[in-house]
């Protein structure tokens, strides 16, 4: 048994999708050929700090933004600000994805955004979160987690007190095409399925190819685009996987404490705050009881959800420096040339097929 690394193909998951970044791309390191031989994006490790790059390179992500911003507008009716970071997390909905510890996290920061004098708020990093993805037809916990997300994007997206600080949107009818507008745009992308669950994932490293910045746990292939970007350029949350079954059983045992940050998300929602009163109590019940079917939290959102909101509040901090946003952004797009998918299929022809190429005459 062998394992190879999973890619995807920068033809179209940059060159074509990203043109904007492309040319700047192109530019910096004096040819196109990064096009078929990723391993050339490494010479923008170097131009990281310079100022004349980090201008193109912002000036590419702010117009990639505002086209996000437009297909945002004219599929959910939302306006957004450009000006604001834009989170995006696009994946098949699925619990140990954890699209449920995301929009809890959103709850929590739009609480505590209320609670802030108009002082305050004016120190808030603006934030736009975008969501989008299928639910398989039978999967009802999937479903309502789209509805809670769609419900919390109802309060949040028309309180005047928040205005542009903070947007909640969930993109319909998510496809390939829409990711080709939201991948380039996004400044931060999560990937923070449970540790141990996700297999490896192509997502994040489309994302990381286009200059995202990723938080996530430490799953999937998560793990080896952390040690090519390097522990400051990526944020890091949450249990590793040889803690997750010790942390079931504490939870089965009756042991474990939820944060009172985590209860008082829970508490919110039972209110009625977003949507009809009771009208999440099936999917909160999936996070409550200590074990059985469907019960007692089994993909450990409680357990994560107090390191995620200080990882959240970390990532606040960084996109205050936009030089140093914009270096790590440059750093992301140098070293994901491993994840090309021209390497994983070079990979099993020679490591496994045993095939030669066959030259073009």
């Amino acid at each position: 048994f062998q394992n190879k690394t999973n890619g995807v193909p920068p033809r179209r998951w940059l060159a074509f999708c990203n043109p904007q970044l492309s040319g700047v791309i192109t530019e910096a390191i004096g040819t196109d050929e990064w096009v078929t031989d990723t391993a050339l994006l490494e010479k923008l490790a170097p131009l990281a700090k310079d100022a004349e790059l980090q201008k193109k390179w912002k000036d590419a992500k702010q117009e990639r933004k505002a086209l996000c911003a437009k297909l945002i507008e004219d599929s959910t009716g939302v306006k957004v600000s450009t000006d604001a970071l834009f989170d995006i997390q696009i994946k098949r909905i699925h619990e140990y994805k954890r699209q449920l510890l995301n929009i809890m996290g959103i709850i929590h920061r739009y609480n505590e955004m209320k609670a802030m004098t108009p002082e305050e708020r004016a120190n808030v990093t603006p934030r736009v979160c975008v969501f989008g993805g299928k639910a398989y037809a039978t999967y009802l916990q999937a479903k309502r987690i789209v509805r809670l997300v769609t419900a919390v994007g109802e309060v949040v997206n028309n309180d005047p007190e928040i205005g542009d600080l903070l947007k909640v949107v969930f993109v319909p009818d998510y496809n390939v095409s829409l990711a080709e507008t939201l991948i380039p745009a996004s400044e931060l992308s999560q990937h923070i399925s449970t540790a141990g669950t996700e297999a490896s994932g192509t997502s994040n490293m489309k994302f990381q190819m286009n200059g995202c910045l990723i938080i996530g746990t430490l799953d999937g292939a998560n793990v080896e685009i952390r040690e090519c970007v390097g522990d400051e350029n990526f944020f890091l949350f949450g249990i590793e996987e040889p803690e997750v079954e010790p942390a079931r059983a504490e939870r089965a045992a009756g042991k474990f404490e939820p944060p009172a940050s985590f209860t008082a998300v829970m508490d919110c929602i039972k209110a009625g705050t977003f949507g009809a009163p009771g009208e999440f109590d099936e999917l909160l019940w999936s996070l409550e009881g200590n074990e059985g079917f469907g019960r007692g939290d089994y993909f450990l959102v409680a357990k994560d959800f107090q390191s995620y909101i200080e990882c959240q509040a970390k990532v606040d901090e960084a996109y205050k420096n936009q030089a140093g946003w914009t270096e790590s952004s440059i750093i992301s797009t140098a070293f994901s040339g491993k994840f090309n998918s021209d390497r994983t299929i070079d990979q099993y022809a020679k490591e496994i097929w045993d095939i030669k190429p066959l030259p073009v005459p």
